[in-house]
């Protein structure tokens, strides 16, 4: 650590000065569902990122050890779910490993592609893989929206110093 004027104790870059500094940022929550070949798969992402509008990108990251990763690395559609404050426990599951993410009490369709669909969100996308772009140990998935479904009813999820929170926490 060195002392900066002014800026406080400075720390060299590591893995843990990058958490400790992404703790304090707040982040809305997704879910990323995919077909793998053993069935669906998904995980909680805090990294969704609208791209560009024209035409319709979204980005997120997912690392290449994570457990969905097989299935999304061949995927060819991806679903996208923003998660509702009331959806604690589902952003809970989708981001423990080893978990039962489709299992009860989760509630999912099939939708347009094959893609897994998460019932009660306040939004969800179908969107088309078109990049996978390697970033040191995860992969930037570029996909471009071929449907969705804003109309979900609630208050955004977020994501800030390790927890789930509401606006209103």
């Amino acid at each position: 650590m060195t002392a900066t004027p002014g800026l406080g104790t400075a720390q060299l870059a590591s893995p843990d000065l990058l958490r400790s500094v992404f703790r304090q940022h707040a982040a809305g929550v997704a879910v990323i569902t995919a077909l793998g070949d053993s069935g669906p798969v998904g995980f909680t992402a805090t990294s969704l990122t609208s791209v560009s509008a024209e035409p319709p990108l979204v980005s997120f990251g997912i690392g290449t050890g994570a457990s969905s990763w097989p299935a999304v690395s061949e995927a060819d559609h991806v679903g996208v779910h923003i998660l509702g404050e009331h959806q604690r426990d589902l952003a809970g599951t989708f981001a423990r490993s080893g978990a039962d993410r489709f299992g009860a009490p989760t509630r999912w369709r099939e939708g347009p592609e094959g893609v897994p669909l998460l019932d009660g969100v306040l939004a969800w996308l179908v969107c088309r893989v078109v990049a996978r772009v390697p970033a040191g140990d995860h992969r930037i998935v570029l996909a471009e929206v071929s449907l969705g479904d804003p109309s979900g009813a609630g208050r955004p999820l977020l994501y800030h110093q390790g927890r789930f929170h509401g606006l209103r926490d």
